[in-house]
């Protein structure tokens, strides 16, 4: 859609002189009216404050550049707690308590949620609980099929 594009167009480069990526520009028409959504995301939590600095920090570009003619309601969110990371981002993860689901098993789990300790080329460690103990693992980073963040309980 023509509206998407040139909001990309106007958003990208500003967003990314903030720290952040723009994930997905989604205009429409909804039983409201005319809505923008936008979803953000950048390395670090993104909390309800950030969201809302980031509407005031949008809303006068969008307005100044006018991407989409006559008046919409606009909708920023991010991917969210459990968002996806590219594997090539993992080392940005470093501390942080992930999910991964793996291709060849580690202890006969392929699929693990600990926190991440270990992360260079080529390995990863992870610090999970397995039947209530402790266990650290360290494993070939080739062997995550994908990875997310999780929610620790």
């Amino acid at each position: 859609m023509e509206e998407e594009r040139k909001v990309r167009e106007v958003l990208e480069s500003r967003l990314k002189e903030k720290g952040y990526t723009l994930e997905g520009v989604r205009y429409y028409l909804s039983k409201e009216g005319p809505k923008l959504e936008l979803v953000v995301d950048r390395d670090d939590p993104i909390s309800l404050d950030d969201i809302v600095a980031l509407s005031d920090f949008i809303s006068p570009i969008l307005d100044e550049n006018d991407p989409i003619a006559g008046a919409y309601t606009l909708d920023i969110s991010s991917l969210g707690a459990e968002k996806p990371i590219a594997l090539e981002k993992l080392a940005n993860y470093d501390g942080r308590y992930v999910h991964l689901h793996l291709s060849h098993p580690v202890q006969g789990e392929n699929i693990l949620e600990g926190t991440l300790k270990v992360v260079d080329e080529e390995t990863l460690g992870l610090t999970f609980f397995i039947k209530g103990r402790k266990k650290d693992v360290t494993f070939p980073k080739k062997d995550v099929d994908s990875a997310r963040l999780a929610i620790k309980f």
